[in-house]
């Protein structure tokens, strides 16, 4: 488990969770006893675990793909929390979402304030999260590249999420995305440049990397 602490903000960060290896996230405030979780797949006990005595203002979630809503029930039932999306999200029952976020919002826990970052191209309503010197990615970029797509026009759509949304940030920028380990943006602005330095099909999507050169 890594933690992040900015004052009396903690984010954690749970995985691998399922057999995704999934990560989920939880971002408290110890001292208003108040927390936030960001994805809620497989092994949702881990998540419950990690919240303490802590009161759940809400649960975000960063899309929509199956692997991110594993534990749905559990989670939702046992917290009574609201779970938020983007507006352009799609491909979720209207009974498991309580409110639909917008870019640029801000979400409240405790003392912390989390920006809405909206990043499509993985989906359409994917999103990140930025609280201080970490950014929660989801499956929108990865520190070897960006998520997986399924048309080259999600592809290039996603890039541009990467390139003018998210490679604006500092260097230092923790990326903590929704599998794998974590990175930075430094290193995500390195691996863009050299995947942006070479010609590509025009055909290209799927499980893209940065170090592809075809």
């Amino acid at each position: 488990m890594d933690i992040y602490r900015e004052g009396a903000i903690e984010v954690l960060r749970l995985g691998p969770l399922g057999p995704y290896g999934n990560n989920a996230y939880v971002i408290a405030d110890g001292a208003a006893k108040q927390s936030l979780i960001v994805d809620m797949p497989a092994e949702g006990e881990k998540i419950l675990e990690a919240l303490g005595d802590a009161h759940v203002q809400a649960i975000v979630a960063t899309h929509w793909h199956p692997d991110h809503w594993g534990s749905y029930d559990l989670v939702r039932g046992t917290t009574g929390a609201p779970v938020y999306v983007h507006e352009d999200e799609v491909r979720i029952p209207p009974e498991r979402i309580d409110a639909r976020v917008v870019d640029g919002q801000e979400i409240v826990v405790g003392s912390a304030r989390l920006t809405v970052v909206h990043t499509p191209g993985h989906t359409p309503g994917s999103i990140c999260l930025r609280l201080g010197k970490v950014l929660l990615t989801g499956d929108t970029l990865f520190p070897g590249g960006p998520g997986r797509t399924q048309t080259p026009e999600d592809l290039q759509t996603v890039i541009r999420s990467i390139a003018e949304r998210l490679l604006a940030l500092e260097d230092d920028v923790l990326v903590w995305p929704g599998h794998g380990d974590p990175g930075t943006i430094g290193q995500a602005r390195a691996g863009y440049q050299q995947f942006a330095a070479h010609p590509h099909r025009a055909d290209l999507s799927g499980d893209v990397s940065w170090d592809m050169t075809e």
